[in-house]
């Protein structure tokens, strides 16, 4: 039976109003503490200004929120039918013949709504702007060593004009262009030719573009390149997809770009898991308020909440943990993709309804 529905609308604002609550604190603090970390690894790099600094951070901010969305939910829902259980008004709804089944319908609405809004929009946004927050940070911090993270990317090729090792400090996520790149070349007997230092590095067909490049050669004085080509054997597309993690690309684009890496003969298992994932999503969090309501629903006057409450947190860790470990075997092709993807979701979803079943109809 359906709940009424005044009654179901507000209890869904309630739940809205905590989630959103939850997720806009977490949102706030993962701004602030990006902000001063962005701040401090500017130091005295050309043009990173503080404001800069406040809008690279709110661009790169949404990608990493996203992570804690779950537990938005989870802690929202607890903390929701908590409030519902300390004024008693699940009491008066029980007392009116309600059931947990029924006062749990707006929970699990909401949290189907909000993962379908967070794949379907939020997702293709905080992908956009996490790659456009990439190229900002390649234009500031790729040729400042104080900025250096110490995360290299190095890429070893041989062509028509000997070997060349490519050492960048970033990769623009989405593209084939590398920032603060040095390359060093040898002939074929593996002898060093010369050294070339550029601010960015695209790979085109057949060949490298240096941008703003300075070559550097033993007895030679150093020259410099508005642009230096360097012959490659490497394909742009296996490039892109070394330097595109499947995080960055958005939900809408998911099928195209799987398509695409499987015409190009490239193992595509990694998108092929993130396009299931975003679409476990909405079924994940409804595990997560099942979850939080078979540790919220105990009337406070009966005591033990509190313990209650730790083990509702624990379990939605676990769950974080599995869901991990499962997308981990499914990028290592270990477990199929959709398996790795929806296990948790579907587990924690039938565990959370075992539970309720034993607390509420014995």
């Amino acid at each position: 039976m359906l709940i009424g529905g005044t009654l179901g609308r507000y209890f869904a604002m309630r739940f809205v109003r905590t989630v959103l609550g939850v997720f806009i604190t977490v949102f706030a603090l993962v701004y602030t503490l990006d902000f001063v970390e962005l701040l401090r690894r500017a130091g005295d790099s050309e043009g990173a200004s503080p404001g800069l600094m406040a809008q690279l951070s709110l661009f790169r901010t949404p990608a990493v929120a996203e992570g804690v969305l779950p537990f938005a939910v989870l802690f929202g829902s607890i903390a929701t039918l908590l409030q519902l259980s300390r004024k008693l008004e699940l009491v008066v709804a029980r007392a009116a013949g309600i059931s947990a089944w029924q006062f749990l319908q707006p929970g699990v609405f909401v949290a189907l709504a909000i993962g379908a809004l967070t794949v379907g929009v939020y997702n293709p946004v905080s992908a956009l702007l996490k790659q456009r927050s990439t190229e900002i940070e390649a234009k500031i911090f790729a040729r400042s060593t104080k900025a250096s993270s110490g995360k290299d990317l190095w890429i070893r090729q041989r062509s028509l004009d000997g070997q060349a090792i490519l050492r960048a400090e970033t990769a623009i996520e989405g593209t084939t262009t590398l920032a603060g790149v040095s390359v060093f070349t040898f002939d074929e007997a593996g002898s060093f030719v010369s050294q070339i230092e550029a601010a960015r590095a695209t790979l085109h067909d057949g060949y490298w573009e240096l941008s703003e490049a300075r070559l550097l050669a033993p007895g030679a004085p150093p020259e410099t390149f508005g642009s230096y080509l360097i012959a490659s054997p490497l394909d742009p597309g296996q490039v892109r997809q070394r330097f595109t993690p499947p995080d960055s690309v958005p939900f809408w684009q998911l099928p195209e770009t799987i398509a695409r890496t499987e015409r190009a003969g490239l193992d595509a298992t990694r998108y092929r898991l993130q396009y299931d994932v975003l679409l476990a999503r909405p079924m994940l969090f409804v595990a997560m308020v099942l979850v939080a309501a078979t540790v919220s629903l105990r009337f406070f006057r009966f005591g033990g909440v509190g313990k209650l409450v730790l083990w509702g947190v624990a379990a939605g860790f676990a769950l974080y943990v599995a869901r991990q470990v499962m997308e981990g075997l499914g990028a290592s092709g270990i477990v199929a993709a959709p398996v790795a993807a929806w296990f948790p979701a579907v587990v924690g979803s039938l565990l959370g309804t075992l539970t309720l079943l034993y607390q509420e109809d014995g």
